[in-house]
């Protein structure tokens, strides 16, 4: 890594020697853990600050993947055009007040929150593959779905529905955390070295059994 990188907003990004090989952005809450607010700064503007500090020291090689959530697919699928234009914004100034303004009242449910939030990932990640391209380099995102962990096992305590979801999809229980691990460590692989710009939707078929309607 460069020791003199640094971000648009002048902080260093990194004091490491070597080059930038993988980066896995796992960290994020889920709606019952936050406000919307809340939700938006760690799952979105965070993940922003992260992409935009390591962007100066990606290089031929370098491989991303940013957690997203199942969450977006399971929206209403038409997106309001002016709140996206203010969702692919989150860096800029006032941009909560923006996002609140934009997408109205339903915003302080945390859950709208957290779809919108990790929404925002998923377009983060095609517009960033455009910008590490040329580099070398990839970035990707990994839409888990309901993944049996205290986390998880949190959400589906408090949003009874889940256990409806599960039962539904075509593998009929929840994910494992070591597989979302192993499809996150295949698109940090050399195997993976074409995959860029998507994301990966691990949900065992939640998506796919309410689109056709099971």
């Amino acid at each position: 890594m460069s020791p003199t990188a640094t971000t648009s907003r002048g902080s260093p990004a990194a004091r490491l020697v070597g080059a930038l090989r993988a980066v896995a952005h796992a960290a994020g809450i889920s709606p019952t853990m936050a406000d919307w607010r809340r939700i938006f700064e760690v799952d979105l503007i965070g993940t922003a600050l992260l992409v935009e500090a390591l962007r100066p020291l990606a290089t031929t090689g370098t491989a991303m993947v940013c957690f997203a959530s199942m969450a977006p697919n399971l929206g209403p699928g038409d997106w309001d055009p002016e709140a996206l234009s203010v969702l692919d914004d989150p860096l800029g100034e006032r941009f909560l007040d923006r996002i609140g303004e934009a997408i109205g009242p339903s915003i302080t449910d945390s859950g709208v929150a957290y779809g919108w939030a990790k929404l925002g990932v998923q377009r983060l990640v095609r517009r960033e593959a455009v910008r590490l391209g040329p580099a070398g380099a990839r970035i990707c995102s990994v839409s888990p779905g309901i993944i049996d962990t205290p986390q998880g096992r949190q959400e589906a305590d408090a949003h009874r529905s889940m256990a409806e979801l599960v039962r539904r999809s075509p593998l009929g229980r929840e994910g494992r955390p070591e597989e979302v691990a192993a499809v996150v460590a295949f698109a940090l692989s050399a195997e993976a070295s074409f995959l860029t710009g998507t994301d990966l939707l691990v949900d065992g078929g939640v998506v796919a059994a309410l689109k056709e309607g099971r």
